[in-house]
């Protein structure tokens, strides 16, 4: 049946929305919803967008719209002739979306990382960590610290926090057996995805500890990036603490 078309009057009955927010943008936010719920999980195709029209009645424009914002925001991807497909990091062209440093001969996919997993496990937030994870300090949470290596060489040195309530049971075996990228383990184990990341870069000296396990003098220079990643709704899921060397490669990124 086609979708109804739309009038003036045409509303979407929605508490959480503005009622001053443009009609797509409330039909991205209902979208948005199911998604967060797990209605449609990463890699699945969405409902078309007459049957979205359909359960929304609203116009296919404004879906189209609508999706046309989804889309831009990697959160789903369009395939010509077969439908929308809520994203997903086990895709090869979203895989190192977060992973920016780049080796200088080439594009990271060139040389899959190698996991050696150090530590994981259940602890409780200490008040910086339940602070950018919006928990409460002593929530439980999951820490997991790990050397990430290219072509044998220890190059990333990683600490990162999980809350631990929605990463419960998570492993070290299953944290260093996982074949793919790590965001792909926490979409297919525990129905989150890291939808966008803010960082904070800043050029640090290596420690004598970390030296070692990157295999580096003390005082060898590196690259300290911080990472908090967020699902849906900007709901914060991740804090990851990193040492980069650089020699050999370069921290690379594309503005727009």
């Amino acid at each position: 049946m086609a979708a109804p078309t739309p009038t003036s009057a045409e509303t979407v009955a929605d508490p959480a929305t503005p009622a001053f927010s443009p009609l797509y943008q409330q039909i991205k936010g209902l979208i948005l919803q199911s998604l967060q719920a797990g209605e449609w999980k990463p890699g699945e195709a969405i409902p078309s967008e007459m049957e979205l029209a359909a359960r929304f009645r609203v116009s296919q424009g404004t879906v189209r719209k609508a999706i046309d914002e989804l889309a831009a925001e990697n959160l789903v991807v369009r395939r010509q002739g077969k439908g929308t497909f809520v994203s997903t990091h086990a895709e090869q062209h979203v895989r190192y979306r977060f992973l920016k440093l780049v080796p200088d001969s080439g594009a990271p996919e060139d040389l899959p990382a190698e996991r050696k997993v150090l530590e994981c496990r259940r602890t409780r937030a200490s008040a910086e960590v339940a602070r950018a994870l919006q928990l409460r300090t002593g929530d439980p949470v999951v820490q997991v610290r790990r050397i990430l290596s290219f072509a044998g060489r220890p190059t990333i040195l990683e600490d990162i926090w999980l809350p631990g309530n929605t990463f419960k049971g998570l492993t070290a075996e299953q944290m260093a057996g996982h074949q793919g990228p790590t965001y792909a383990l926490f979409e297919l184990a525990f129905g989150v995805r890291m939808v966008r990341a803010e960082e904070k870069i800043r050029a640090v000296a290596a420690e004598e500890p970390q030296a070692a396990l990157l295999a580096l003098k003390a005082g060898a220079p590196l690259l300290s990036v911080e990472r908090l990643s967020y699902t849906y709704n900007d709901v914060p899921m991740e804090l990851r603490r990193g040492l980069y060397r650089t020699d050999g490669y370069h921290y690379r990124n594309e503005l727009s």
